[in-house]
């Protein structure tokens, strides 16, 4: 009797299943859920590509840290690597962590009792220590980008103060090879202080790993604060208000994107230094949960806030370029020309026309739209390097 080997053919069958779970699920989430659409790209001028050279570039939200690609890249996957920043000539990218996210995520309504991101930690290899730990899930997306920079050969510098950026944007200015390759400069942010897994001293904690802005909230109601796509969608909590303080003294910046409109309310009136909103949209081009209405827009001008305008459909209600001018316009003309950035939420799960090497189609549609050179320098990244060389510790 011939006695068939079934164990190699089991064996064999559950590694090939492990692989597609380790490496192909992750790649395919990726470029599933960050799409480019190119077809809403626009034609660019020799005058765009000309002006755009010159411009210092700042933007406040990328979410390139969840996905399992290379930090320094170039990868054909999604919106952004630090090589495809350099291309598209950004000198200051804020790099935001994604810790946990909502099965069925939507604008209106989410759970806090559900969690993506624990199956894609697994999937992707993470530690197991980010498994059940919120906290480390933001500490090892960030130190993700720290072992980035050690191996980047000066492409990337990762800043934590005032008198770091300067020095940063300076010896970017110094850079001796070629435009593209210019040294993008890294800020840490972490979307929504579920992180702090309810205990103040880890604002402190996370401080003291880098990170230099934190969303008080993302798509749920947490420990802190309520968010516009939560159940309650309440005001900050007792933590929520002893956490704000807690940053202000720190020089950790408050990021109100994603917020209620009672927590947005209650923070901006708390607030004794200016806050951000890093990416979203406004209510009067685009109407929705999370973008902001013209009185929210005045309130932040009052506060010295900076505003960045999304480039996805949730903020613009499209994604051409010249959707984003239109909605940047709105910006300038309620809260002024030194409040409003960019914040394109690369990488969010979000489909974009641009990406970070295509950055140019943005200047281009600002000049379609009537911007001038001046204000096309303030809102492509000269507001946005103000503020934190200003407002870093």
């Amino acid at each position: 009797m011939i006695r068939i080997r079934r164990v190699p053919l089991v064996t064999g069958v559950v590694l090939a299943l492990l692989a597609s779970f380790f490496f192909a699920v992750p790649v395919y989430v990726d470029g599933s859920m960050n799409r480019l659409d190119r077809s809403e790209g626009i034609a660019v001028t020799q005058r765009a590509h000309d002006l755009h050279a010159t411009l210092a570039i700042g933007d406040l939200h990328d979410d390139l840290l969840l996905w399992d690609r290379g930090v320094m890249g170039p990868s054909s996957r999604g919106h952004t690597d630090v090589t495809r920043l350099a291309r598209g000539n950004v000198a200051v990218q804020v790099f935001s962590t994604v810790t946990k996210t909502p099965k069925g995520q939507n604008y209106e309504r989410n759970s806090a009792a559900t969690d993506n991101i624990t199956l894609l930690a697994i999937a992707s290899r993470w530690p197991p220590r980010t498994y059940r730990s919120i906290l480390q899930r933001a500490l090892y997306q960030g130190r993700k980008l720290e072992e980035a920079e050690a191996l980047s050969d000066g492409r990337l510098m990762i800043v934590r103060s005032g008198s770091e950026l300067r020095n940063a944007l300076a010896r970017r200015d110094e850079w001796k090879g070629d435009a593209g390759t210019k040294p993008v400069i890294g800020i840490l942010n972490t979307e929504g202080l579920q992180a702090i897994e309810g205990r103040i001293e880890n604002i402190d904690t996370l401080f003291a790993h880098g990170f230099r802005m934190a969303g008080l909230a993302h798509f749920f109601d947490n420990e802190v604060a309520g968010s516009a796509h939560g159940e309650a969608k309440g005001g900050l909590t007792p933590l929520g208000r002893d956490v704000l303080r807690r940053m202000e003294d720190k020089g950790m910046l408050v990021d109100l994107a994603h917020s209620s409109p009672a927590a947005f309310a209650e923070a901006l009136a708390l607030a004794m230094k200016p806050v951000v909103v890093s990416h979203g949209g406004v209510q009067a081009t685009c109407a929705g949960p999370r973008n902001l209405t013209d009185d929210q827009l005045r309130a932040l001008a009052a506060n010295g806030a900076l505003i960045g305008i999304g480039f996805w459909d949730g903020a613009i209600c499209g994604s051409s370029p010249h959707d984003i001018a239109k909605a940047i316009r709105h910006a300038i003309d309620i809260a002024g020309l030194e409040h409003v950035a960019l914040g394109s939420d690369w990488d969010g799960a979000t489909t974009v026309a641009v990406s970070g090497d295509s950055l140019v189609q943005v200047t281009q549609a600002l000049l379609d739209s009537g911007f001038t050179e001046a204000e096309i320098r303030a809102v492509m990244g000269e507001n946005l390097i103000r503020f934190l060389a200003i407002h870093l510790p």
